[in-house]
């Protein structure tokens, strides 16, 4: 029914009362005869209102007078009835025209491509990557082959678990799944050590598999050897294995910084101007006033682009540039600030590199004051199980 209504309005359709006492009659009839009548709307028991077809209205008028009916036209709407309301404004029609025509032909193209990572996370590089495959706006969508664009960016990246893409209206819409990185696991089947992947001393260590190359309490460092890939029996000899175990080892992560007594912060006035542009493809149009009044700014720029409908883009956007009035604020420290400040500062960038907060057994603050600053460095030392898998080249 939907689809007739529509079709309908292309071809025009009035809008009409009905009196009578025989309506129900009328209706059956042109049900009958299926005529298309539609939003039927009764004022009493004698009077209708109703929408037809204007090819159908003549047939609608012999079953009127059949059943007794008087019609009126109360409306008249449609496409044929727009065009001859404008046929004298020949500008108009013509631009409505131009107007539909470049809609029609930028329903070919790619003008938006909307990019989505699972659970919000981030893959670096890949809207270049998807343009180098192929897939950019301004692009004809009978040109774009997504499984080739697939394959490519799979073959190319490894951080890409899974990927997807739908052409919908102007929009190609890209859904990716961020592959995990794991490390290289070496087969039981063939024979490893188990070397260090940090510095640090030895505070346990378990033997499963292999032959135990430190003892607790030896300093080790990246690339020794902690477990060997091999065992010796006083009959059997020398024969290689699968290393297993686990090391427990104390770790330390250090960091610096310099906190100068006397510091220029620039900060936020709350005042701010905003300035706009119009982009069509690569050609811009520039409004008046192109720079800022401020002597000092920050400047964020977001681009909109204009869509009909959820999924149809134009190659139209407004760009909006707003300039954040910024003043440079000079700020002094006593020593006792600075030291606070650098050590507060170094904590938490430590802490969000080590993953469990619960092994850390010390922490050791050290502060250096000089003539224009504090130096400070806070070391943390931790428990932590080292080791990974090196397998064995003969």
């Amino acid at each position: 029914m939907f689809i007739k209504i529509i079709f309908s309005y292309l071809l025009g359709f009035l809008k009409i009362s009905v009196e009578g006492y025989y309506i129900e009659r009328f209706i059956n009839i042109c049900k009958n005869k299926k005529i298309t009548i539609w939003n039927l709307k009764r004022n009493s028991n004698i009077s209708l209102m109703l929408n037809v077809r204007i090819n159908e209205f003549r047939e609608v008028c012999k079953i009127a007078k059949k059943t007794g009916c008087k019609l009126r036209i109360k409306n008249k709407k449609g496409l044929p009835f727009l065009l001859h309301k404008y046929k004298k404004r020949k500008i108009f029609l013509i631009l409505l025209l131009l107007v539909v025509l470049i809609i029609g032909l930028s329903s070919m193209f790619v003008w938006n491509v909307d990019i989505s990572v699972e659970d919000n996370q981030e893959i670096l590089n890949i809207r270049n990557d998807l343009e180098n495959a192929g897939l950019k706006t301004g692009v004809l969508k009978s040109k774009i082959d997504t499984k080739e664009i697939i394959n490519k960016i799979r073959l190319e990246r490894e951080d890409v678990a899974w990927m997807g893409i739908e052409l919908k209206g102007t929009n190609a819409i890209v859904k990716l799944v961020k592959a995990d990185k794991k490390p290289e696991i070496i087969d039981e089947n063939e024979y490893c050590n188990i070397v260090s992947n940090k510095t640090g001393i030895i505070t346990k260590i378990n033997v499963q598999e292999g032959t135990a190359n430190v003892k607790v309490g030896d300093t080790i460092k990246e690339g020794d050897v902690l477990i060997n890939g091999w065992m010796e029996g006083k009959f059997t000899g020398i024969r290689y294995v699968h290393a297993k175990g686990e090391i427990e080892a104390k770790v330390w992560y250090t960091k610096s910084k310099k906190i100068p007594y006397t510091l220029t912060e620039t900060q936020d006035t709350g005042n701010e101007e905003n300035k706009y542009r119009i982009k069509f493809g690569n050609f811009q149009i520039n409004f008046p006033k192109k720079y800022s009044k401020f002597k000092i700014y920050d400047t964020i720029e977001t681009e909109s682009k204009i869509r009909l409908f959820s999924d149809f883009y134009l190659p139209i956007s407004i760009v909006k540039t707003t300039y954040k009035e910024q003043e440079k604020i000079q700020k002094t420290y006593t020593i006792e600030e600075a030291k606070n400040i650098g050590i507060k500062e170094l904590e938490d960038e430590l802490e969000k590199e080590i993953e469990n907060k619960d092994n850390i057994v010390n922490k050791n603050i050290n502060t250096y004051e000089e003539e224009d600053g504090v130096q400070v460095y806070v070391t943390y030392e931790v428990l932590e199980n080292i080791g990974t898998n090196e397998k064995i080249v003969f």
